[in-house]
C-alpha cells in the first residue's frame, strides 16, 4: 500500500477530526475514563479545533493518506513560545530554537505498516524546514508503544510534565530529539 502525506488544508478538517476521536483514546493510559476522553475531543480535537489549528500560522499540520485519498494518521508541529516557564525550561536544555511535536497520530488498522515512520520522517523534514535545530513532544508514561517508537526515531527523554484529559492530570515524558 502506497502511503503518501502532504500538508493539511482548511478542507481536510472534518477527516481530522475523525482521525482524532479515533485515535486519541489509543494513547491514554488504562483505566482512563471514557468522559474524559470524550471531553478531551470535544475540547481539543473537535472539527471546529481543526479549523482553528489549520488556520494558525504557528502551526503545521500533515496528513498521510493511502492512495485512495483515505486519511490514515496525522501530525501537528507548534511554533512559537513555550507558555510554561518550567517546560520551556525543560526544553531549552535540547536546544535553543525548538518545535513542538503536539499531535501524532496513525488510525489503528495501520498501525505496524511503515506509515508512522513515514509520517515521522515528513513531520521531521517539516519541522527543520521551520528552522527549528530541536523538535520536542510529550508522551503519557505509560504508553510503552508510542515510547518505544519515539525512541526508535531519536527522541530522548529530557524531563516530565503534566498532561491534563478530561478532570484527571496524567504523567508524560518530555522527549526532544535533534533534527
Amino acid at each position: 500500500m502506497a502511503i503518501s502525506t502532504r500538508r493539511a488544508t482548511p478542507a481536510d478538517a472534518p477527516a481530522l477530526h475523525d482521525l482524532a476521536a479515533r485515535t486519541f483514546g489509543l494513547a491514554t493510559p488504562p483505566g482512563t475514563q471514557q468522559a474524559d476522553i470524550d471531553a478531551f475531543i470535544a475540547r481539543h480535537l473537535s472539527q471546529s479545533s481543526f479549523e482553528q489549528y489549520l488556520a494558525d500560522p504557528d502551526r503545521i499540520l500533515l496528513v498521510a493518506e493511502e492512495e485512495d485519498g483515505k486519511p490514515v494518521g496525522y501530525a501537528m508541529l507548534v511554533g512559537g513560545p513555550i507558555q510554561d516557564p518550567e517546560l520551556a525550561a525543560t526544553v531549552a536544555t535540547a536546544g535553543p530554537d525548538s518545535i513542538e511535536l503536539s499531535k501524532f497520530y496513525v488510525a489503528p488498522d495501520n498501525h505496524g505498516s511503515g506509515v508512522a515512520a513515514t509520517l515521522m520522517a515528513e513531520t521531521l523534514a517539516a519541522a527543520a524546514a521551520t528552522g527549528a535545530t530541536v523538535c520536542w513532544l510529550g508522551v503519557n508514561q505509560r504508553n510503552e508503544r508510542a515510547a518505544k517508537f519515539y525512541a526508535k526515531h531519536g527522541f530522548e527523554i529530557i524531563g516530565t510534565k503534566k498532561f491534563l484529559v478530561g478532570d484527571v492530570w496524567h504523567d508524560d515524558h518530555v522527549r526532544a530529539r535533534h533534527i
